[in-house]
């Protein structure tokens, strides 16, 4: 047990990879405060409407769709170190201002959406520059354990930050929240400060002529010649678009069809990331980079569970079945993240991990509303069944995709019924 405690977490033996770790467990704890924070506090100034619900995530995500590719060229040309304490300086001043607002009771509808784009802005810097800079920070032996421990990092968060959030606003309002998310976001502009510059794992950069001709469009060209980094695009831009919503629906879910207070919305949350965490941890393991056929297997798996919540008629159904849906969700992503990552040449990194932000981040604005009115119009039920019938739907032609690609076939074997004999005593 040991040894596999220490295997599981080996990548925390890098100094720097623990400093940045912790640095972004304390600021995502925050954040997922804030979201909870930020989505009770659009349902109250709406009116309970789940379609200005959805206006707020995708003016949240919108900047990732219209910067991320430009970022990636960022990261792929200057110091990454110095572009992540950047982007979060940006983010922690937005945040005291936000929650300024909130505390003093000025804060209306249009504060919320011009706060969500510009923390999208800052969103769409850091998070292609954070994903490439894993590599940095480890080295590539330790790359897939760094990546599982930064899913399980995120989803730590996500149980922790919703759970604690629901308690808060149910006793003290959205206010404080706001507050402890602007807090919480100094601690990676500390840590990076700490971070040892010499023990990166990173070659020198490259000339300036040569940086200056590092295009997006190179990035997209690479892409486009490798349908092993393209096919899990695909299947996570629509997955991300259609199913994994889950900020928005599982709000709607709580409010107009369960009819719940603010902690049993946290609840939600919080059992969606248990199950995130164990997929997370699940994948800590791995060595090598993932086959497609997980990948796949994995995005099944999510689509299945994420349309029987849709389903579900009862509220603790739903609870039950949100931990595997977590599960696969996240065992899905990172598998793919991993596949796409460790494929992907150290000069390209930056460009390829902009745009895998872009299709499991970007997607959102443009499926956000839809999923939007879909649940104000026809219930929350219908907006999350739908999308998981799309995300099967993908997912089972992109299987079906590969298999004809490889010449290869499924095979399924019917084990032969155990015999039973009766004999007289």
């Amino acid at each position: 047990m040991q040894a596999r405690l220490s295997t599981m977490f080996q990548s925390l033996q890098v100094r720097n990879y623990r400093l940045f770790a912790s640095g972004q467990l304390l600021k995502l704890i925050g954040v997922w405060m804030m979201f909870i924070a930020q989505d009770w506090l659009v349902l109250e100034l709406s009116g309970d409407s789940a379609t200005a619900l959805g206006v707020v995530v995708a003016l949240q995500f919108t900047p990732v769709l219209l910067l991320t590719l430009l970022s990636g060229r960022l990261a792929d040309r200057y110091d990454k170190r110095m572009l992540l304490f950047v982007a979060n300086a940006f983010w922690t001043v937005l945040s005291l201002a936000m929650s300024l607002l909130v505390l003093t009771g000025l804060v209306a509808l249009w504060h919320v959406f011009v706060f969500a784009a510009l923390l999208g802005v800052a969103n769409a810097v850091e998070t292609p520059v954070r994903q490439a800079f894993v590599s940095e920070l480890v080295g590539t032996r330790l790359l897939p354990n760094a990546l599982s421990l930064n899913a399980a990092v995120f989803n730590s968060a996500r149980i922790v930050g919703p759970a604690v959030a629901g308690l808060a606003i149910a006793l003290f309002d959205v206010g404080p929240v706001f507050l402890v998310t602007a807090l919480s976001s100094i601690a990676p502009l500390v840590t990076v400060i700490q971070m040892r510059p010499a023990e990166l794992h990173r070659a020198p950069l490259p000339p300036r002529d040569e940086r200056a001709a590092a295009t997006v469009l190179d990035g997209l060209r690479y892409v486009g010649r490798r349908p092993d980094l393209l096919l899990p695009m695909v299947v996570m831009s629509v997955i991300g678009m259609s199913l994994f919503n889950f900020q928005l629906t599982l709000a709607a879910l709580a409010k107009t069809v369960f009819n719940t207070g603010a902690a049993s919305f946290g609840l939600f949350s919080t059992t969606l990331a248990v199950g995130a965490l164990v997929g997370a941890l699940a994948g800590t393991s791995r060595r090598s980079r993932p086959s497609v056929w997980l990948v796949l297997g994995a995005a099944i798996a999510c689509a299945v569970f994420g349309t029987l919540v849709g389903l579900a008629p009862a509220y603790w159904m739903v609870v039950a079945l949100l931990p595997p849906t977590g599960f696969f969700m996240v065992y899905f992503a990172q598998a793919a993240n991993q596949r796409v990552q460790l494929g992907t040449d150290a000069a390209f990194r930056g460009r390829v991990m902009a745009l895998w932000v872009l299709v499991f981040l970007g997607t959102n604005p443009v499926g956000a509303p839809v999923i939007g009115w879909i649940a104000e119009t026809y219930g929350a039920g219908v907006s999350i069944w739908a999308g998981g019938l799309l995300s099967l739907a993908t997912a089972l032609l992109a299987l079906a995709w590969q298999l004809r690609r490889d010449g290869a076939r499924l095979r399924f074997r019917i084990l032969p019924m155990p015999r039973f004999y009766v004999t007289e005593v």
